[in-house]
């Protein structure tokens, strides 16, 4: 070691040759380094990217109930402080902790900050903003989600291009394949087009992502089509999840047990 010392403290060119190799030695020791320290700060990262993406959700046109304006001219209508009081649907982000996949009746289990403000029938959708599926139990600070895999999830799909509805269900055979219903065979519908929500709930803003068609076949025993598609939720991966609240959904349910009652 006193050798090496005295060669390069009096040799510049041993003085240059070790001075490289310290510092690709240190580097190698640094880069190393970093990539540890990334890994521990996934998890922050990723509770991150949720909390971001729940403003930006918050902030999608859809989400705000604004009055028509196209057939009238309104001036200074709304105040800027009153945007709130015009709210639709709001994101409220969970973190799933239990998702099943393989039963016939599947359940996605959810907690969070946000648990506390859930209702049952409240919709889930994926950080994708595609459609997972609905609230039907909540107990302290989780939630059970009744999940788009499940033999009594019945959900209102829309063909993007055409425009018919029919009703979402699931067989019970392969995960993220669905099955829509109720679509008559006059409708043009192809591989590749997309499924989206309704909108004739108050559970989901209307045109939110559910799948793609995969295959069409014709009905034998009535004038409907057989309509397969794969859900665009990823159920195998599923980490985080938004809640969509509803400005809509209590008057709306307040009104159909009016008018049920009325009948009976």
């Amino acid at each position: 070691m006193l050798c090496i010392y005295f060669i390069v403290s009096y040799s510049k060119t041993h003085e240059a040759a070790f001075g490289n190799t310290a510092n690709k030695f240190t580097g190698g020791i640094n880069k190393q380094y970093n990539k540890i320290e990334y890994y521990f700060q996934l998890k922050r990262t990723n509770d991150s990217l949720v909390k971001a993406n729940q403003v930006l959700y918050n902030k999608l046109r859809n989400n705000f109930n604004i009055s028509d304006s196209s057939d009238k001219m309104v001036i200074d209508s709304m105040r800027i402080d009153s945007v709130l009081q015009f709210r639709k649907f709001n994101y409220l982000s969970a973190k799933v902790v239990a998702n099943s996949i393989s039963s016939q009746s599947n359940f996605i289990v959810i907690t969070g900050d946000n648990v506390h403000t859930f209702k049952k029938g409240m919709g889930i959708v994926g950080v994708n903003n595609d459609v997972v599926g609905i609230i039907t139990e909540i107990n302290g600070d989780y939630a059970a989600v009744m999940s788009l895999l499940h033999k009594d999830s019945k959900l209102s799909g829309r063909l993007l291009k055409g425009g018919e509805t029919g009703t979402l269900s699931w067989n019970g055979e392969k995960p993220n394949i669905l099955a829509l219903n109720n679509i008559v065979q006059s409708a043009k519908v192809t591989k590749g087009d997309t499924v989206i929500t309704s909108g004739f709930t108050a559970t989901f803003p209307r045109g939110i992502m559910i799948g793609r068609v995969t295959d069409v076949k014709k009905e034998i025993s009535n004038s409907n089509y057989k309509i397969t598609l794969k859900s665009a939720a990823d159920f195998y991966s599923l980490q985080y999840v938004y809640a969509i609240q509803s400005a809509d959904a209590e008057p709306v349910k307040n009104i159909l047990e009016k008018a049920k009652a009325s009948v009976n």
